[in-house]
């Protein structure tokens, strides 16, 4: 065995030591991520028992440890500032989550108002109309986490409503002219304002995340086995070639 290890070429073992340290991060990236989940999910549960806060509360928070915070707000919804978020499905039919700004007193945020149906026509957009007047809400904080874009959105030509391929705040105030507040109100299930409320604040549960991350283990341990074995198997065929010479 030392013999057989001694004589791995410096290359092979650089390869072999890369690409189990991708596997072991991988594996310890998607444990993280499920201590992530479960500690979102115990806090969940914990702001569950609590009464709904106003801005003025939310203010005397970290930006960081809003998320998911149940909130009240009482406004007045901006005319046509609809955002239709592409590429969301409901029970396997693809469409659209719709969003609009409600301005509660100096301040603008933008409302989650829930998922409709899309049309098989990319060209045809949802045929709803923005919500006006004043309203009171019941929902919930959610700080936005960014995506990958294979494009960067650009807006140079608006007209509403407006299909995003992803929320960016800072854009969308740009484009609105008010400044909209760092997160974004998503509607409970019991309001009647909107349309239907289908998003999950927890999209992969942390006993997935751990299955994948034993996966990525599983395939580092494999993979090193793998070719400690090769290697093996190499210098023992050179050993038996050299023989024969």
């Amino acid at each position: 065995m030392k013999n057989a290890l001694s004589n791995i070429r410096l290359p092979w073992l650089i390869f072999t030591l890369l690409v189990f340290t991708a596997l072991v991060k991988l594996g310890l990236w998607q444990s993280e991520r499920a201590l992530e989940k479960e500690t979102r999910l115990i806090n969940i549960e914990r702001l569950s028992q609590t009464s709904a806060m106003s801005l003025h509360e939310i203010d005397n928070f970290p930006l960081d440890e809003i998320n998911d915070f149940p909130i009240k707000l009482t406004g007045t919804f901006e005319k046509e500032t609809l955002f239709f978020l592409d590429n969301q499905t409901n029970s396997g039919r693809l469409g659209y989550r719709v969003y609009q700004v409600l301005n509660v007193q100096d301040k603008s945020v933008l409302v989650n108002l829930g998922w409709v149906i899309g049309s098989i026509s990319r060209n045809e957009l949802p045929n709803i109309k923005a919500i006006t007047g004043s309203h009171e809400i019941n929902g919930h904080i959610r700080l936005i986490e960014k995506g990958i874009l294979l494009m960067e959105q650009e807006f140079s030509e608006v007209t509403w409503p407006l299909r995003v391929q992803q929320i960016e705040l800072d854009k969308f105030s740009t484009l609105t002219n008010m400044p909209l507040l760092p997160f974004v109100v998503y509607l409970n299930e019991n309001e009647d304002l909107g349309y239907k409320k289908n998003w999950r604040p927890i999209v992969m549960p942390p006993e997935k995340h751990r299955a994948y991350a034993f996966q990525w283990f599983s395939l580092a341990i494999s993979w090193l086995l793998l070719m400690l074995w090769a290697s093996i198997k190499f210098n023992s065929q050179k050993l038996n070639s050299n023989k024969t010479e």
